[in-house]
């Protein structure tokens, strides 16, 4: 059985140059979130346990300073809401919740392209695979001879482009629903301590 020139294909085949393209993509914006989220983690409870005996003590600028040195998007929640303090309950319940919705968003950020490329990668794919069959049929009907085996031929090589498609799409999907996850896990972190703050700050209703 003749060995497909995968070169070839690759060279012949526009909607591969696309997938690559698309794939060079995805994996730019996973591992930057993969890093971004990596900074993310932080321990709430030890965080928390911090604030408040910074607070106890009359240390407010501690307590800020304490969630100042983490890149996470729970602490820059409950250092805005240290900055805010002393700001009636319901005006600084409204402008932790705004402050979520930043930190949410910039959590999303890339996650549609990510999406995106899981979404539309197989329709690349498969419309590579039917122009290819295109070709091999044309060749056939060129050819005159050769029966089956030069359809055959074409028909291996178009179908290259699917498998191309979801070898792009199913670790861009993979990648994209892990991540949704973890920004699932850090909202709800970020209500869960912007609440505790206010309540272990006392703040007046």
């Amino acid at each position: 059985m003749p060995q497909i020139d995968y070169i070839a294909v690759f060279r012949d085949s526009f909607t591969l140059v696309i997938l690559l393209f698309c794939s060079v993509i995805s994996l730019s914006f996973a591992v930057e979130r993969w890093l971004y989220f990596r900074k993310a983690k932080i321990d709430g409870d030890e965080l928390l346990g911090s604030i408040r005996k910074h607070l106890e003590a009359g240390n407010e600028k501690a307590a800020q300073h304490d969630c100042g040195k983490h890149a996470s998007p729970v602490a820059r929640v409950l250092h805005y809401g240290l900055v805010n303090r002393h700001l009636h309950r319901k005006d600084l319940d409204e402008l932790l919740a705004t402050k979520r919705l930043e930190e949410k968003l910039v959590l999303e950020r890339y996650l549609g392209v990510l999406g995106t490329m899981g979404n539309i990668a197989p329709f690349i794919g498969l419309f590579g695979t039917v122009v290819g069959i295109i070709k091999a049929f044309r060749d056939l009907a060129m050819s005159g001879s050769g029966g089956p085996t030069v359809v055959a031929k074409g028909i291996a090589e178009a179908l290259v482009a699917t498998a191309g498609g979801l070898a792009v799409a199913i670790p861009a999907v993979i990648c994209f629903n892990y991540f949704m996850r973890r920004v699932k896990h850090i909202n709800a972190e970020m209500e869960v301590y912007s609440t505790r703050l206010l309540v272990m700050m006392g703040v007046k209703a």
